[in-house]
């Protein structure tokens, strides 16, 4: 394919045109050409520039300001300040574009410091010295100047640049270790090998000469997935050898190179295109139910903006035409000669439009910059929070998002997994089956439960040899020297024809073929399955030990004697199949599989061996928690071997179908399986799982566990953690085999609630039963579980969790959920919940980095939820409601106003209160209020988890008290305006020299009377009082009239040079001269009582009469310090004495 033209490359870039991308990638080995009658197709791949920044310099102001006003209110006000400065405006543009300003600077400050750090982060990785292969030679370049198909160098402890097809390391056998911290957060070393055409090229001489190249599927987000295969060239004559490459064949962009001196690789996918950015992608946004709930309310305020600017605006034309309006000739002639009352649609418009300039300010742009503020600094508090700090792991919880932090407060709906979650993931090996007698662990040894049934001598060594052959652990250990001092080959230790070597063994050393080999006293093993490195671990307690191998072989020794197995095949463990096998030639010639797995794959494809005993056991295991397994094993025969490995060679060199085609393979050669037995494995519960369950349960949170295990372990965790209670009636709906048989049980068991509602209910379903009751029966599923106290889900796959969360999450009455887990496979249900959490465990970081808030144990969730949920959500409650409650107490004298005027479009208040208000006068306190404010104490919260029942539902935040915030900020501007009004409408003077007040004194005095109110009301709601809150509202209280001075004492105009803000100077010495004179006191005084006095009644109606448990608590707490205090004071009084 020849290269895209000009024009198509420019359609391309407009969008006009998609470009043409292939299923599959060619990637030239080096970027040389292999020597084929058919050159590779063009294909353009992107650079290794990293790019993680949202703007350039360039692009900064205008993205950033597009994005800022897709927030409606930003955009409301944005057309408040372009209508002022287009008609004649009532008040200067300035109070709405000063504040539109300031919340545009903040949050475009905030933005830009968050950018600027992303692009130092990026200019670091970006610059990083890397070294390539070009021209025959090692060459520094920088990271971003990588192409696809470079051969790259990468040394020990440096982080790989690229994803990479490994090529050959230092080693011979083409092995290396990295660690995947960055990628999945495991911290244990991982094994991978390069093929074994390559091995060999270990300089760029050699690898000069590799004529290659590399085809494989186009960039995908699985970590643990790689389709691909290398083609060699090695005669222009004949077809180039195939060889597949799987996953352990390529290296991820971000693993760092542990214990291995240099690898090379060619680069198969650059930048943008590596796993690792493919995962960095955000997340979808996920909204808060009182985020939800404020664009409600916003849309009820602009509807009542609207309503009373065309109210204003049709009594302005009624009145008129009033007989006091005809007859007033100081203004009438005069406007007549204007025109002012000519009616058309023009002036009807204009009018319509100054009243909405005038009344605009009921709309409160500051709140959300504020709320966007606190959540964030609220968001650092889960970090700080040293109780949910886990020691073990040195790890502090992680809030990934400041968005939902009021969320945690609402929660009805918990899904957990158990195995590392509810679970420690610390797997010991406590019990087995071999040949269908049962043994225990009994101080380090293997024992049979009944003594006088023993299992065959070769039965007992092919199950234990089965325990340390089929896996995927690593042996890492230092490289041990002969007693010449040199390193000792071990290729040398065994003759040609494959007989193993005797040995005998000492307590460090073995003597093997005349040569003196140190044995490690420590063998340290490295599996990414907890349950692995226990059965290897248990196997060589019990005489079998793994000691390491290659990409080629396996080494066990058994009683002295050090066996060698080449491996001919590995079949990785997949979901879907339920087991792994390990196809291994023994050092007799014979060709032996060995086969792990679930009973259930296990028992289905073994033909031979005690399967009713084994399956017995099993169940026995499950009862008492044990996580199990099955083992198997086959001999094949050469023809049964030879047809297996052409199949499996199709299957892993095909680009198209290629899991189809090797599940197809694996599951002709995983039949007629002897059985040998199976094995149980504890994972014990975590510290306070119990007790944190209980105490959700008794906050109103109802617990699903939602597991991959077989039911009976399920069951018995749960009986153990408290999730299903001895008072709870258990139902099951499992191994349904058609969606008739499912929905005839779910029937069953509806009528069975209906005779008996009272009864708590704890529901068992697993996930074939999940099938067809999600497909056919989803409405009569959900009426079930919702009614259930508990339920548990088993053998369910990853996208069955997620389709669970949805179920309850889309039920009718809409309950706010949340998913809680550790591993990769929980990700789906994470992210489908509104609220993820991730578990800090053993299984990776995947559920971490993809979840909203993190922490390392199950039982720092009851902090979480019902302290630091429960404040943050009365914080921003109690926030946005006051916001709602100042602006109507403030801008609603307007109103009031425009009647006393003949609805003239004048204001009450000069421009530098409409400007400042939300600013500096009524923003610090409750700024502070969110990000300090203990509605309880968090001792009396966690030991009184039914106070979080009150907050659910959005409670709150509902229609009941959003309606009491709103009649009160009326009630309020009432008193602030009419409270003045009946002193100064007589033109009454408090002045000595009797001299009267004008407009611009009352609207300052009504001005005054709403800040010092408005603060006095936070007051009241302020339950924990710090230094901090009390300087907050000191400087609110008092910066009023000192900035209020400042701005009317002096002449500004003249100061600054003309400015037009300050052209009017009616505020000169008004608030001294207002404030000079003892009635302003006392008129602030008895506003301030008659504001408060329904707000008073009311609350200690409620407080005497009709508490809420909050409330209760807050009582009991003051009490019980109270008595503390009198004790210690009579005690210290007495010691005094």
């Amino acid at each position: 394919m020849d290269r895209p033209s000009f024009m198509r490359n420019f359609t391309d870039t407009l969008g006009c045109t998609q470009p043409e991308v292939p299923d599959s990638r060619t990637v030239c080995v080096g970027n040389r050409k292999p020597p084929a009658a058919d050159p590779p197709p063009y294909q353009a791949f992107c650079n290794n520039r990293v790019i993680s920044y949202k703007y350039t310099k360039w692009s900064f102001l205008p993205k950033n300001l597009f994005e800022q006003f897709q927030r409606i209110a930003n955009f409301y006000f944005l057309c408040v300040a372009v209508l002022q400065l287009a008609i004649d405006s009532p008040v200067s543009p300035i109070t709405s574009i000063l504040p539109l300003v300031f919340v545009i600077s903040v949050t475009a400050v905030k933005q830009a410091y968050e950018d600027w750090l992303r692009h130092k982060a990026d200019n670091e990785v970006n610059g990083r010295k890397t070294s390539v292969v070009r021209n025959g030679r090692i060459q520094e370049i920088k990271s971003h100047q990588i192409m696809v198909g470079d051969i790259v160098r990468v040394e020990i402890e440096q982080e790989l640049p690229c994803d990479m097809v490994l090529l050959s390391t230092e080693s011979e056998d083409g092995e290396c270790y990295v660690t995947t911290a960055n990628l999945d957060g495991e911290t244990n070393l991982k094994l991978f090998r390069s093929l074994p055409d390559t091995t060999v090229l270990q300089d760029a001489e050699s690898l000069e000469s590799l004529e290659a190249v590399v085809e494989c599927e186009q960039p995908q987000a699985d970590l643990y997935k790689f389709v691909g295969r290398m083609k060699f060239y090695k005669s222009r004559e004949k077809d180039p050898e195939v060889k597949s490459l799987a996953a352990e064949n390529v290296l991820l962009r971000g693993c760092r190179l542990k214990n291995t001196p240099y690898v090379f690789g060619v680069a198969v996918y650059t930048g943008k295109e590596t796993k690792m950015a493919l995962n960095s992608k955000q997340k979808g946004q996920k909204f808060s139910s009182i985020e939800k709930s404020m664009n409600y309310y916003l849309i009820v305020m602009l509807i009542w903006l609207l309503f009373q600017t065309s109210l204003s605006t049709g009594l302005k034309y009624w009145s008129d035409k009033q007989s006091n309006a005809v007859n007033a000739w100081y203004y009438r002639p005069v406007a007549e000669f204007k025109g002012d009352y000519n009616i058309n649609f023009g002036l009807i418009f204009t009018d319509f439009l100054s009243f909405l300039v005038l009344f605009n300010y009921i709309i409160p742009i500051s709140m959300y910059v504020t709320i966007e503020m606190q959540k964030f600094i609220g968001s650092k508090y889960i970090a700080w929070d040293l109780e949910m700090y886990d020691e073990d792991y040195d790890e502090p919880a992680i809030a990934n998002t400041s968005d939902l932090n009021e969320e945690l407060g609402q929660v009805e709906y918990m899904f957990t997994d158990k195995t590392g979650t509810l679970t420690e993931n610390d797997m010991q090996f406590r019990q087995c089956s071999i040949a269908g007698v049962r043994y225990k662990e009994v101080d380090g040894k293997l024992e049979p439960v009944n003594p006088e049934l023993h299992a065959q001598e070769e039965s007992f060594k092919n199950f234990l040899l089965a325990m340390a052959l089929c896996h995927t652990v690593h042996v890492h250990k230092e490289k041990t020297s002969n007693s010449n001092g040199n390193v000792a080959d071990r290729e040398n230790n065994y003759n040609s024809s494959g007989e193993q070597a005797r040995a005998a063994t000492n307590k460090d050393t073995t003597q093997l073929n005349g040569h003196v080999i140190d044995e490690p006293e420590e063998l340290d093993y490295q599996a990414s399955s907890p349950d692995e490195k226990a059965l290897v671990e248990a196997a060589r307690r019990y005489g079998v030990t793994f000691t390491g191998g290659t990409q080629e072989y396996l080494e066990v020794l058994v009683g002295g004697d050090r066996i060698r197995y080449q491996i001919l095949h590995v079949l990785e463990f997949d979901p879907t199949r339920k087991c792994m096998s390990i196809i291994l030639q023994t050092p007799g010639g014979d060709t032996l599989l060995i086969c792990k797995g679930a009973e259930s794959t296990i028992l289905e494809r073994s033909t031979s061996g005690d399967k009713d005993m084994t399956l017995q056991h099993v169940n026995e295991y499950a009862m008492e928690g044990l996580r199990t397994l099955c083992f198997g094993h086959r001999k094949l025969s050469s023809d049964e071997y030879d047809s297996f490995n052409k199949q499996l060679h199709d299957a892993s060199t095909a680009l198209d179908d290629r899991d189809g085609k090797l599940a197809v393979a694996f599951g002709n050669v995983e039949a007629n399986l002897h059985l040998l037995g199976a094995t149980g494995v504890e994972d014990r519960l975590q510290d306070g799982v119990p007790e944190t369950i209980q105490a959700l349960r008794e906050a109103g949170i109802k617990v699903w566990v939602l597991t991959g295990d077989k039911q009976e372990t399920a069951v018995n965790i749960s009986h153990s953690c408290s999730h299903f209670k001895p008072a709870m009636r258990e139902i099951t709906c499992v191994k349904q085999e058609n969606t008739e048989q499912c929905g005839n049980t779910l029937w069953r068991i509806t009528e069975q609630m209906q005779l008996d509602p009272n009864q708590q209910y704890a529901l068992t379903i697993d996930g074939m039963s999940l099938v067809y009751a999600l497909g056919d029966h989803l409405d009569t599923l959900r009426e079930i579980c919702l009614k259930c106290v508990a339920v548990l889900c088993c053998r369910m796959s990853p996208l069955q969790k997620a389709k669970v969360v949805k179920l309850v999450k889309l039920s009718p009455s809409k309950p706010s959920t949340m998913a809680i887990g550790d591993g990769a496979n929980d990700v789906s249900m994470i992210q489908e919940a509104h609220l993820g959490i991730g578990i800090m465990g053993k299984e990776g970081r995947q559920a971490v980095r993809c979840s909203d808030y993190a922490f390392a144990k199950f039982r720092f969730l009851q902090k979480m939820l019902l302290v630091h949920g429960a404040w943050y959500y009365i914080r921003i409650a109690t926030t946005v409601q006051y916001f709602m409650y100042k602006n109507l107490a403030f801008i609603t004298a307007q109103l009031y106003y425009a009647f006393l005027s003949q609805f003239s479009e004048q204001t009450v208040y000069d421009s530098f209160f409409l400007t400042f208000y939300n600013i500096t006068c009524t923003s610090l306190p409750i700024f502070i209020y969110g990000i300090m404010e203990q509605h309880i104490r968090p001792s009396v919260l966690s030991s009184n988890p039914s106070l979080y029942k009150e907050n659910a539902r959005n409670n709150a935040f509902s229609l009941r008290n959003c309606l009491y915030w709103c009649l009160l900020g009326v009630w309020h501007s009432l008193v602030f305006f009419y409270g003045n009004y009946f002193l100064f409408h007589n033109e009454a003077s408090f002045n000595r020299d009797g001299e009267m007040v004008g407009l611009i004194t009352y609207g300052t005095m009504v001005f005054t009377t709403t800040v010092l109110i408005v603060n006095f009301k936070l007051c009241l709601e302020i339950c924990y009082w710090n230094w901090i809150a009390v300087v907050g509202m000191v400087i609110s209280i008092f910066g009023y009239p000192i900035l209020t001075a400042l701005y009317g004492g002096i002449l500004w105009y003249e100061v600054l040079g003309g400015w037009e803000f300050f052209e009017v100077t009616t505020m000169y010495r008004i608030l001294m001269m207002s404030l000079s004179s003892w009635t302003s006191w006392f008129l602030l005084l008895g506003l301030t009582v008659i504001s408060f006095l329904p707000d008073y009644v009311y609350k200690m109606t409620l407080y005497y009469f009709h508490p809420s448990e909050q409330q209760k608590a807050r009582i009991a707490f003051r009490e019980t310090s109270k008595s503390k205090w009198a004790s210690a004071t009579e005690e210290s009084t007495y010691l005094r004495v």
